[in-house]
């Protein structure tokens, strides 16, 4: 692919944006809060800082690091002695030293944010001297001859030869010439800060300075680092989260990268806010975490404090109930969607296999209270497979197309609390199993629990109610069909 200079972002930017993220923020500043009077937020952003210090350097290739060790170093922090021999496929002290340096990129760029400071090219060059301080050396390919060498690492520094990688097609993806390198950087900068000024969305931001960054590919090596804490940067200057991709994500990641190369942004903007929606609702569960294991009598004394000044309880109370309304909207949409379904499945099938009881649709709002416990083990399974914690002592509702056509099938929907603790942030659940013809309510043999989306649907008191709706209904499609899919393969 010829190189271009870098484009602005595209016109319609303002469609681009995420319609989840907002209430989900509004919940989150509420809980960071907590934490920051807690005493106990230092720990929690001290565990998400090596995280992606851990794993940025495995998606860049430097070294493999087994995932039960990555989760130890994590919790116990970067340390030689917990790595033991075969866990990584570097030497263990040069390991730790790209771990650290990585890290301390990161907390550089708290520090950059809490400083009130504006992005500049002294600041990149610096983040990367940060990043690069114990990579020595990079492999280099001799055009002429194809040779790979070994020659040292620039740190901080633009580079000074082609840097265009030779892709398995044999084709060579050119990045800027070192003599444009300059100039497309001032450039970018500028338009950046015209972007800020324009109120443009952290997540369309992030995924444009990233991709244009990548784009020029300043650096001799570590561009993909930098790029993704130039990302990481506009996330925190929102208070939100430093972008975390991981081994997991890497694939997604460099596709959602290769469609931003052909002129189509969207893919990657979806692709970042999908994190910071991961990050959000992983790290309201794990702040509650932190604050149970931080729980002293000074701690309780000054949050009860502190509720009492900030948290009435009867406006937390209001704001539950605001999101319970919500929730009674969405159940009867989802309750009408799935009859809808029923009757097309009974027209359908009605001729070709055996008369009764075909296809129907159960439920039990929350106001049931006599039904709103079936079927926790499907949504404590399910919650499991999405990384969260499926709260259904506060509130559950929940509404089931049963399909009793060869292998018996269920399509469940819950709706419940997300996280231990209520403060007015909902979330639905949808999948997919197979049970014998059962009474409702009983157990039977369940077999083959499968989520319908790779993420719960979550809304909060502070959701707009027409845009809620229609959000609702784009995700409950997508239920239908892989639900419809998943029946489809058991036949």
């Amino acid at each position: 692919m010829p190189w271009q200079p870098i484009q602005d972002l595209p016109t319609n930017w303002q469609i681009l944006a995420s319609s989840e993220l907002p209430s989900l923020v509004t919940v989150w500043q509420e809980q960071a809060d907590r934490l920051r009077n807690s005493g106990e937020f230092k720990t929690f952003m001290t565990k998400l800082r090596r995280e992606i210090a851990i794993e940025t350097g495995i998606i860049e290739q430097l070294y493999d690091l087994d995932r039960g060790i990555t989760r130890l170093l994590i919790e116990q922090g970067i340390n030689e002695a917990l790595i033991p021999h075969g866990a990584t496929n570097r030497p263990v002290k040069q390991v730790v030293a790209l771990i650290q340096s990585q890290e301390e990129a990161v907390e550089g760029l708290f520090d950059f944010v809490g400083g009130q400071r504006t992005l500049s090219t002294s600041y990149i060059k610096q983040l990367h001297q940060v990043l690069t301080q114990h990579q020595e050396t990079i492999d280099a390919l001799v055009p002429a001859t194809g040779q790979i060498i070994v020659v040292p690492l620039r740190r901080g520094d633009w580079k000074q030869h082609p840097n265009n990688p030779l892709r398995p097609d044999h084709s060579v993806h050119e990045y800027c010439p070192p003599e444009h390198v300059a100039a497309e950087m001032d450039r970018l900068i500028e338009w950046h800060h015209t972007h800020h000024q324009q109120g443009v969305p952290p997540e369309v931001e992030a995924a444009w300075l990233h991709h244009r960054f990548t784009q020029i590919h300043p650096f001799q090596d570590g561009n993909g680092r930098v790029a993704r804490c130039l990302a990481s940067l506009v996330f925190l200057q929102a208070g939100w989260f430093p972008l975390v991709v991981t081994r997991d994500d890497r694939t997604a990641y460099i596709t959602a990268l290769e469609q931003a190369d052909q002129g189509e942004l969207t893919q990657l903007i979806h692709f970042f806010a999908r994190t910071q929606k991961q990050a959000f609702i992983r790290s309201l569960s794990v702040s509650e975490q932190v604050l149970a294991e931080g729980r002293r009598a000074q701690v309780i004394i000054t949050a009860i404090a502190n509720k009492l000044k900030q948290n009435p309880s009867s406006t937390l109370q209001q704001r539950c109930q605001q999101a319970e309304s919500f929730a009674t909207q969405l159940f009867e949409i989802a309750s009408q969607r799935l009859q809808e379904i029923a009757e097309e499945i009974r027209l359908s099938v009605q001729n070709l296999v055996n008369p009764g009881q075909i296809v129907k649709v159960v439920s039990a709002s929350a106001m049931d209270s006599s039904h709103s416990y079936y079927h926790r083990y499907q949504v404590a399974e399910t919650a499991k497979q999405l990384q969260y914690f499926a709260n259904l002592r506060s509130y559950h509702a929940w509404v089931q197309l049963v399909i009793n056509v060869s292998v018996p099938t269920r399509i469940l929907i819950s709706f419940h609390v997300l996280g231990h603790e209520y403060r007015g942030l909902l979330a639905v659940s949808a999948c997919a199993y197979h049970r014998d013809d059962v009474e409702e309510g009983e157990r039977g043999n369940i077999s083959d629990i499968q989520a319908l989306t790779v993420s719960p649907f979550q809304f909060s008191y502070a959701d707009d109610a027409d845009q809620l709706k229609e959000r609702f209904r784009q995700w409950l499609e997508e239920v239908v069909v892989t639900g419809l899919e998943y029946w489809n393969k058991s036949l």
